[in-house]
């Protein structure tokens, strides 16, 4: 149906700091995919996991791991989305891609830079939020600790969709599992927030806990924790919109202009 959207969640490990082994193990994920699925997220830095490392891993707009998501896209006929470390003009950047099946492709750049894993001293922030459209829907994918700033996030009925792509640890996982329900309810959006699971080179442990939120804040669909898994839901435009019709809080929202 036009109005419905089936998409696809993978929640795995990341191999340290290894991009050819990454883009070999999500290659057999794709695998997986049933062929109803149209849209595939994939965790933030999917092909190096979480790292400050940017001299050494950082790519050009046409390096290997972007030219591997546009042919991967094609091959599996689905969008993609995942971030990678991404250089250009001297600075460095945690870029969201959206990859279109034909080649086309839009990019999100990680506003809010994790500081207490001092991420804004290698990065540099975006400045402008991505909505783009498929079908009739409008979706907004945004990366990791952008969860916890909602204004950043705030619906002006201008998406459907939320998505968080994240490497985000076990020991702050009570806050993501309360957030992505929030940012669905006070938005009146479906939320698809994509974790990873196995332990970085600092050190730290991800649980997962990756899941597709409908717009009433109840869970339609979650991973087993510390499991390698994929997940899958079909979201209805026409339950949302009725949802809104019946409900317009919408109506009686404050405007506001991000500086």
């Amino acid at each position: 149906m036009q109005n419905n959207l089936q998409i696809s969640c993978i929640q795995t490990k990341l191999i340290w700091e290894d991009a050819e082994q990454n883009l070999k193990q999500f290659e057999k994920y794709f695998t997986q995919l049933p062929k109803a699925t149209e849209l595939v997220i994939l965790p933030e830095m999917f092909s190096t996991g979480f790292s400050m490392k940017t001299d050494k891993l950082a790519e050009k707009m046409n390096g290997k791991s972007f030219l591997w998501l546009k042919e991967q896209a094609a091959k599996i006929n689905k969008i993609i989305i995942g971030s990678l470390i991404i250089k250009e003009q001297e600075k460095h950047y945690n870029r969201l891609f959206v990859m279109f099946p034909d080649g086309n492709y839009e990019y999100y750049d990680k506003r809010h830079l994790f500081r207490m894993g001092n991420e804004h001293k290698h990065y540099s922030a975006g400045k402008e939020r991505l909505v783009f459209n498929y079908k009739n829907w409008r979706i907004c994918p945004l990366t990791c600790y952008d969860l916890r700033f909602p204004v950043w996030s705030r619906n002006q009925n201008d998406y459907d969709l939320l998505i968080y792509i994240a490497n985000w640890p076990e020991s702050r996982r009570a806050v993501w599992k309360k957030l992505l329900p929030a940012r669905a309810i006070e938005n009146q959006v479906y939320v698809a927030g994509v974790n990873r699971v196995g332990k970085d080179g600092e050190g730290l442990s991800y649980a997962g806990d990756t899941m597709i939120i409908n717009p009433r804040g109840e869970i339609m669909v979650e991973t087993n924790e510390h499991t390698e898994q994929i997940i899958h839901a079909d979201l209805s435009l026409d339950e949302l919109n009725k949802f809104r019709n019946k409900f317009p809080v919408g109506l009686d929202a404050d405007e506001f202009k991000i500086l």
